[in-house]
């Protein structure tokens, strides 16, 4: 039996559910709402000690890590995601191993426009200043200090783009050899992409690939014709807050925009 501990809108949530769905495996849900710090828990922590999502137990075997989940998943259901061919197999987990950075460049995007604004929002000063110190991690804590109080002027979105300027580059030129990273055959590179690249055009940031790149919007769409998009990432989106996460993402665009290279 697997259980997922994974939080509604968390891009790596939103990846190890991918998995699942696409294999059709079935689990156990249990959800966490991080608004509310249930991450942050001993009883979670003993989990997973970075307090981070998700985390996925099969039998009793701890999961940790996105990829690394999605690797497992696929597994344990047959591999059928994975290619067999030597070269794209290779490809695609540089793909997976390539996601830390990827992830870490969208959560800088996040963090400096509409998680900057709604924590602000509902924070006084000294309550932003435990929330921060709550995160285990110092360096992570002194990130996201940054991008609460710099937004998108801060230095961690400078790398953010720089990071994903590689990665949008080198998807278009892998997309040059079909619909899908791999060519014809959707593969563990396309779904260990999607949640990232949905988490940009939710923000209102697909310039940063349209009109130069035009074969990853393209790719996107046919991402989220899925079955599995709708189960993994739309059903969790709560009503109303779409709206509010692009606007966040318009009105910080052009400080981000300016900041292009």
């Amino acid at each position: 039996m697997m259980i997922l501990y994974h939080g509604a809108t968390s891009v790596c949530s939103q990846k190890a559910r991918l998995a699942l769905a696409e294999t059709g495996t079935s689990y156990e849900s249990a959800l966490l709402d991080l608004t509310k710090g249930e991450h942050m828990t001993p009883q979670y922590r003993a989990l997973n000690p970075d307090a981070v999502v998700p985390t996925l137990v099969h039998d009793g075997l701890v999961v940790r890590e996105s990829s690394l989940i999605v690797d497992h998943v696929d597994r344990t259901a047959g591999g059928g995601l994975m290619p067999r061919e030597a070269p794209a197999a290779a490809a695609s987990r540089l793909w997976l191993v390539r996601t830390l950075a990827i992830h870490e460049a969208v959560n800088s995007l996040t963090f400096a426009t509409v998680i900057r604004e709604q924590e602000r929002a509902r924070r006084t000063p000294a309550e932003m200043e435990a929330w921060l110190a709550s995160t285990p991690n110092p360096q992570i804590a002194a990130k996201r200090r940054d991008l609460m109080e710099k937004g998108p002027e801060s230095v961690f979105v400078d790398g953010a783009l720089h990071v994903l300027a590689g990665v949008l580059r080198d998807m278009a030129a892998a997309l040059e050899g079909g619909v899908w990273l791999c060519g014809g055959t959707y593969s563990i590179s396309d779904l260990a992409l999607t949640a990232y690249v949905d988490r940009l055009e939710r923000l209102g940031m697909a310039q940063l690939w349209e009109g130069r790149y035009p074969s990853v919007a393209v790719w996107l769409s046919s991402c989220r014709s899925r079955a599995s998009y709708a189960s993994a990432i739309e059903d969790y989106v709560p009503a109303g807050s779409a709206a509010a996460v692009r606007a966040a993402g318009a009105r910080a665009w052009p400080a981000i925009a300016a900041r292009l290279r």
